[in-house]
Order: C-alpha cells, then structure tokens, then sequence
C-alpha cells in the first residue's frame, strides 16, 4: 500500500468523501486517471472489513484512492473535482451518512500534495462560497485498504445494484448539495 504506482509517471491520490460509491464515478470519468479503488484509510485497524468501518469501530474512512497520470490530468485538477462532490462543511459526516467515518479528508502523498490541498482550502474559504466553513482535514497517508470487492465500482454493477445506487445517491440529498454550489467551486478553483 504504496503512495506511488508500480510505473513511475503514474501517482496516487486519496480522497475521503463520505460513501466511496458516491466518489468513484466522478474521477472514473476523468481522461488521465488510471483507477479508482474504493476502501479505507487513517485508521488504525489492519485490513479492516467494511462492517466494522461503517459501524465506527477503526478509525478509519471510506476513501477512494485514485491513480492518475500527471503528464495528462493534474492533482490540482482531482482536487477541483473532489471538492465539487462533497459537503465541506460537514464535520459529522456527509449528506445521510453519519458518523467520523464519513467525514471529509484529503490524504496527502507528498508534500506538493500537500501544498495543494492546503491552497485549495485557503482559496475555497476566501472565496467564501459556503455559509460555513471548511472542516475537511488534510492527513498524512499511511495506509489503505481497499473495500471488498462487492463496493467496487458498485453504481454500475447488477440492475439491482444500479438502482439501489441510483436510490440512495438520490434521496442522499447529496446532488441537491453539489449542484448549488458546484459552478462557483469550478470558476474560483
């Protein structure tokens, strides 16, 4: 569980953002980016299951670690997109997923990451876009571990599973959230 790609121009980024179901399809979509893995990061379980994450019991949060390529898509431009699908102002959660392991996080990999995220928050609160402010933490990445397999890429598995997807990202309340805001997000970063 490495922060760099077994191929040296590949990088990784790991993003926390409450239900990873909600967070794979906007950086799978994304030209440059490899892979999206849905899993765990910043607690202090190893190899924890997805029960005892959800039910508060590690420390850790659901994340997704996204590997990219710099030369084609840039870390500013995954950090753009992570902050157009979250509520960052939610320190207890995020939209119907309570509880500290939904809450919001950028884990950094190295320190440009790290400046990075730190000037994305610093620009997002001067630009005052949220009536509240900004509670997502910026950590060290130590580790991650990915879901079990059933979460990964779960919004387009089964027609069963593709609409409970569809069910519970729509009544998450979450779209409402990002589609009021996500137009300001995207000009001022």
């Amino acid at each position: 569980f490495c922060s760099e790609s077994s191929s040296t121009n590949l990088k990784i980024a790991t993003f926390a953002g409450g239900c990873f179901w909600c967070m794979e399809p906007p950086f799978e979509k994304l030209n440059g980016v490899e892979s999206v893995v849905s899993g765990f990061s910043g607690g202090i379980k190893i190899n924890p299951k997805y029960k005892d994450v959800a039910q508060g019991r590690t420390k850790h949060l659901e994340v997704v670690q996204v590997t990219f390529n710099p030369s084609i898509i840039t870390y500013k431009k995954l950090l753009k997109v992570f902050w157009m699908n979250i509520d960052p102002t939610d320190i207890n959660g995020q939209f119907v997923d309570r509880g500290s392991q939904y809450s919001t996080a950028i884990f950094f990999h190295d320190q440009k990451q790290k400046q990075a995220a730190i000037n994305s928050v610093k620009t997002l609160t001067k630009l005052s876009i949220f009536p509240k402010p900004i509670v997502t933490k910026i950590r060290e990445f130590k580790s991650f571990y990915p879901a079990e397999e059933y979460h990964q890429d779960f919004y387009k598995k089964s027609i069963i599973t593709k609409t409970k997807y569809k069910y519970y990202r729509n009544a998450s309340g979450r779209d409402k959230f990002i589609n009021k805001y996500k137009k300001r997000i995207s000009k001022g970063l």
